[in-house]
């Protein structure tokens, strides 16, 4: 099992930026597929950004350009660079991984552990 740890949330004006992390405690190899996602009050928890190793990242339309996910191998410690930030982009921000890689890096239905999240709040 690995347990997920995000920090780095907080309130942000438009047009600024944040650094969100994950650090994944326990054996984490187990579970190679690593991704962030968010979600608003009322709406479904979204799939924003992936790593798959290798250097593979994916990106949902609404983030891509904006947002970097990167992967610490040796600090075990999952970033998301969010820059250009928007009043949309406020939301719970969730980081995740999987063991599957079996339906596909922004589904929510492909992680099976889960942080307990961190709130990120854009103001115009």
């Amino acid at each position: 099992q690995v347990q997920l740890m995000e920090s780095g949330g907080g309130s942000v004006q438009v047009g600024e930026s944040l650094r969100l992390s994950c650090l994944a405690i326990g054996d984490r190899f187990q579970r190679p597929w690593m991704a962030w996602f968010r979600q608003a009050p009322g709406q479904e928890r979204e799939g924003i950004a992936a790593f798959t190793g290798g250097a593979r990242a994916y990106y949902s339309n609404s983030v891509k350009g904006r947002f970097t996910v990167s992967l610490d191998n040796a600090a075990n410690t999952l970033y998301l660079q969010m820059d250009q930030l928007k009043p949309e982009d406020t939301a719970t921000y969730y980081c995740a991984a999987s063991s599957k890689r079996a339906i596909g890096p922004l589904s929510r239905f492909e992680y099976d552990s889960w942080g307990q999240g961190t709130q990120v709040t854009v103001s115009a």
